[in-house]
């Protein structure tokens, strides 16, 4: 379902131009190096290499096929051993730290969610959180906040008790179970237009966020936050669906090789323009922005 490469491409128009578009079964794919895009009932859905962002790390990285299952190894410098399981399509089973004395630390265990289903299926609808927080804690604007909310934020609990756990898809394809997190919008970034590079200057401004990170996940080893990735409405849906998830992946590339966080502990996703924070199909830097959130709780039904 994914194909490697594209590691050489340096702004969308190279990705279009390795892109294979598909029509399946009455829907839209369309196939590009480390994604596919599929477009179902006027939505849009988007899979990525799961392993991608630790091949791209370089060093010790090594991945085989064990009957239907693909595993793959990523050794860290200090010994430990990040261990992804995919199925055939893609899909991420399972993934856990294991330690040089054989210690295993799960961070994410999608095995009680059952055999893979379409991105249609991946979809929960909830009811919205009711919750007494004012919005600006709610969704915290990293570049007028200081470290220590970005630390709580990064760190709290549900704004609602969550019903059950949730599957890492379900999380992303779902918007009303992430709405029952907090999250901090890092919009201080400026990408160049059709470009997913973090400039030096830019990356400097993510030492705020990465502290927070590191501390939380200093607590709790097992901690997962999601990258999100978001764009205005000007362009394609399926370039800006593409251009989305690539800046978040790079954002979480930049908190590991610049701030040691643990590549482990995040996650990414783009969602395009799905969801404007200002309503406008005019071009918008307010909408051009990376999210952070935690997600933990979601992963294992747990409120703490």
């Amino acid at each position: 379902m994914l194909q490697q490469g594209g590691a050489s491409a340096r702004g969308i128009d190279d990705i279009r131009g390795q892109r294979r578009e598909v029509n399946q079964d009455g829907a839209s794919l369309w196939f590009e190096p480390g994604r596919t895009i599929v477009r179902e009932d006027d939505r849009y859905y988007l899979r990525h290499d799961e392993n991608e962002r630790f091949r791209n790390l370089g060093g010790d990285f090594r991945s085989e096929r064990r009957g239907d299952e693909y595993v793959s190894v990523y050794r860290r410098p200090n010994g430990d051993q990040i261990v992804t399981y995919t199925d055939a399509g893609g899909h991420l089973v399972r993934r856990v730290r294991r330690t040089p004395d054989g210690a295993e630390i799960v961070i994410i265990d999608n095995r009680f969610g059952g055999g893979p289903r379409n991105f249609a299926e991946e979809v929960v609808v909830l009811p919205p959180p009711q919750m007494r927080l004012a919005p600006e804690r709610y969704i915290v604007d990293a570049g007028a906040a200081d470290e220590r909310l970005i630390y709580d934020t990064l760190s709290a609990p549900p704004v609602a008790p969550v019903p059950r756990r949730f599957t890492l898809d379900e999380v992303r394809y779902s918007p009303t179970v992430r709405a029952y997190t907090r999250s901090v919008d890092v919009n201080t970034i400026n990408f160049a237009s059709g470009s997913w590079t973090v400039e030096p200057q830019e990356a400097a401004r993510l030492a705020v966020v990465a502290r927070a990170l590191n501390e939380a996940i200093a607590r709790n080893a097992s901690e997962v936050f999601l990258i999100e990735g978001h764009t205005d409405a000007v362009g394609a849906d399926v370039d800006n669906l593409s251009l989305s998830d690539r800046r978040a992946q790079a954002v979480a590339a930049v908190l590991t090789t610049q701030f040691n966080v643990p590549p482990e502990n995040l996650t990414t996703q783009g969602y395009g323009e799905q969801h404007l924070k200002a309503q406008t199909q005019e071009a918008s830097r307010e909408n051009r922005r990376v999210t952070v959130r935690r997600i933990t709780p979601l992963l294992t039904g747990q409120n703490g």
